[in-house]
């Protein structure tokens, strides 16, 4: 899911509520206006107080109708009548529940004029404020903001179908990048497309691969992280309960290999700027002491953020993409890299990509103790905050571990590294490398926000256990 479809299905939410308040206020201003009362006289009057706490109930009543009969679907180039038909149906279905709710109230529910226009007003409010949210997301696609960069396989009628529709048809958001046929060298044809062109996505349109040559574009496209689209036949389209939309009256089935995308990764990208920031307050004093404790232990900075030779710590993110990393400093200043070197024989994860070195002589008397307890970890809340890290998720990778991973590994990957994680409350460091990825692909493959409440309230208890420190 590209960013810029997730940042337009988010604004849909502010802009509709402020279109629904506007209209309810602006029919609140116009029934008391000098030239409707002038024909139509107030009888019953009521504050503006009381009315906007109606007023608040019908607009939360319509952005929950709203999410029920999918107007917050996060295909939102799309629109037009449809979208507009589902407008009317769902203010009309909210101003019906007020008016049941209202109907003992009779001096409130005698103002008709009232109701008419919220009725006619929000539902011309939201087509508008909806209509300039898709003007202004297909004048980013113009510029190749959000576009979905497409490499084709096949050389079949649906494949050509698909390919005229997103030509002639920009607000798609769909652009053909490449063309491979069935008998090319697919998988090279589909690294120098994903190198060269920025592909991002794969359509496959024949039905002739064998299932083979199938299992291995599906792992290139699960390896380098780009979305999977194929093209079924009749009877597998009627049978697979997967991710469907059509195209000219193509079906095409997306593999969605975790539930932690669309609304599920706003929602936690929003849960993890609420918290981080929560915790970053909770936690400050901690963080303060731990400061001056390791400027009065060692020489040194306070922070991890530099390797031996001055460059910055990078860790591996979101789709193996690289971050600034810090945290605070458990170790004598300068001897990272000797974890390669001299203490090397020391490493008790060897036959992995991961070091560890036991009784680390690296390790300061307080950095023993923040280790212990997670304390050095603290400083990540700020790279969570920034959005280069989620509260939850697999640990950081470095860059040279990551480097030795295999195909399989690299599934941990797909989403950001997190301060805790499934593998962490379930053995800390002490767990074997396989284990810790099996456990970290199973949450990618079965997120949602209840197994994230879990896992952090898991956390503290994980922490505390008497487990070998990191």
């Amino acid at each position: 899911m590209k960013k810029s479809e997730l940042f337009f299905s988010f604004l849909l939410v502010p802009v509709d509520f402020a279109m629904i308040l506007a209209a309810i206020l602006f029919a609140y201003y116009l029934r008391f206006s000098e030239s409707v009362t002038e024909i139509k006289p107030v009888i019953y009057n009521f504050s503006l107080r009381q009315y906007l706490v109606w007023g608040g109930i019908v607009t939360l009543a319509c952005l929950g109708i709203f999410s029920l009969t999918g107007l917050y679907n996060l295909k939102t180039t799309r629109g037009g009548l449809r979208e507009a038909y589902r407008v009317f149906i769902s203010i009309s279905t909210a101003m019906m529940a007020l008016i049941v709710l209202l109907f003992f109230q009779r001096e409130f529910f005698s103002s008709r004029f009232i109701f008419l226009a919220v009725w006619l007003l929000a539902i011309t409010f939201v087509i508008l404020g909806r209509a300039a949210i898709r003007s202004l997301q297909r004048a980013f696609l113009k510029y190749g903001y959000g576009v979905h960069r497409v490499a084709l396989i096949g050389n079949g009628n649906a494949g050509k179908i698909l390919e005229n529709r997103y030509k002639k048809e920009p607000r798609l958001g769909y652009k053909i990048m490449a063309r491979i046929l069935p008998d090319d060298d697919i998988l090279k044809k589909l690294d120098l497309a994903r190198l060269r062109r920025g592909v991002d996505e794969v359509i496959q349109c024949s039905l002739e691969l064998a299932q083979k040559e199938v299992l291995k574009i599906v792992d290139y496209c699960d390896t380098h992280h780009l979305i999977y689209k194929f093209v079924p036949d009749m009877l597998g389209a009627q049978v697979i309960n997967l991710d469907i939309e059509t195209i000219s009256g193509i079906p095409l089935i997306e593999l969605k290999d975790t539930p932690l995308d669309g609304w599920g990764r706003i929602f936690k990208r929003i849960a993890d700027i609420a918290f981080s920031f929560l915790f970053l307050i909770i936690f400050s004093p901690i963080m303060i002491a731990t400061a001056i404790a390791i400027k009065l232990d060692s020489r040194g900075p306070v922070f991890f953020s530099r390797l031996d030779d001055g460059k910055p710590v990078r860790r591996v993110g979101q789709h193996g993409n690289l971050f600034r990393y810090f945290k605070f400093r458990s170790m004598k200043p300068k001897c990272d890299r000797l974890r390669y070197t001299v203490l090397a024989k020391q490493n008790i994860r060897k036959g992995t990509p991961m070091v560890k070195i036991k009784n680390d002589p690296r390790v300061t008397a307080v950095g023993r103790f923040i280790r212990r307890f997670s304390i050095d970890e603290l400083a990540e809340f700020f790279l969570v905050f920034i959005g280069k890290m989620s509260l939850v998720g697999p640990r950081p990778h470095l860059p040279e571990e990551v480097a030795k991973y295999k195909k399989h590994h690299k599934r941990v990957l797909k989403i950001k590294p997190g301060i805790t994680g499934l593998a962490q409350i379930s053995g800390r460091s002490d767990l074997d490398f396989e284990e810790e990825v099996r456990l970290d692909t199973y949450y990618i493959e079965n997120w949602s926000p209840r197994l994230d409440l879990w896992i952090l309230l898991k956390t503290p208890m994980a922490v505390l256990k008497k487990r070998k420190a990191e």
